[in-house]
């Protein structure tokens, strides 16, 4: 399963508009000599998915023992309000791990790019709201794994960008770099051999200036004569 191509294609122009490096000018610069091929996928961030992966059941089950508690002492409104954090911060979490490991292992920049918007746009406030908001009637359990969370998700919105950033700038030395061999690969016979014959006579070495000298010298001669 993958992403809907229009989203495919929203958060690949997202990417290249907010993690392209504008210093890169072309295909030859190439920092501390990072090869072509080198794969970007970022192992801080993939050990944190994998921790995550665990310590979320965890996280849910607190969070549904927590509320059937302190329920009946709720006010409604925050009756309300918590169920429906509860459940979107379920969902969201389901989606935002399957994003970050698809994006992270097979280095795919849309997805990787979906995993860190819903991180730190949806996911990373809904927690903070859950640890900050004191009329929920915070509990320390709840209070603990809350603060755990918040810790995963600011290490992974700071992992993914650096890992988004080094994706991104590969893609687009690739790209440069399939241009220039296309371009070489599209230029006429005639510029080829052209070319060729320009090279060949670069190497043909010239008669020394004495030599030049001595033979004008003798034309100069032979006229007075």
């Amino acid at each position: 399963m993958s992403l809907p191509e229009p989203v495919r294609r929203r958060l690949s122009s997202f990417s290249r508009t907010v993690f392209t490096d504008t210093s890169r000018t072309g295909p030859e610069y190439q920092r501390d000599n990072i090869p072509d091929n080198e794969i970007v996928s970022s192992l801080p961030l993939q050990m944190s998915l994998y921790f995550n992966l665990f310590f979320f059941p965890f996280w849910w089950v607190s969070s549904v023992v927590m509320l059937q508690l302190k329920y009946p002492v709720l006010p409604d409104y925050y009756k309300f309000i918590l169920v429906t954090v509860i459940i979107l911060t379920s969902l969201i979490e389901f989606i935002r791990l399957y994003l970050g490991y698809m994006g992270n292992l097979q280095e795919k920049v849309p997805e990787l790019a979906g995993f860190w918007l819903l991180s730190l746009l949806l996911q990373l406030p809904l927690i903070l709201f859950l640890l900050l908001n004191d009329g929920l009637k915070i509990q320390p359990l709840e209070r603990a794994v809350n603060i755990i969370f918040v810790i995963f998700l600011v290490f992974q919105v700071i992992s993914a960008f650096l890992a988004l950033k080094r994706m991104v700038n590969q893609l687009a030395t690739r790209f440069r770099l399939h241009e220039f061999d296309r371009l070489d690969d599209e230029l006429p016979p005639d510029n080829l051999a052209w070319k060729e014959r320009r090279t060949e006579t670069s190497w043909i070495v010239r008669p020394p200036v004495e030599e030049i000298h001595s033979t004008v010298g003798g034309w100069g001669s032979t006229v007075r004569a």
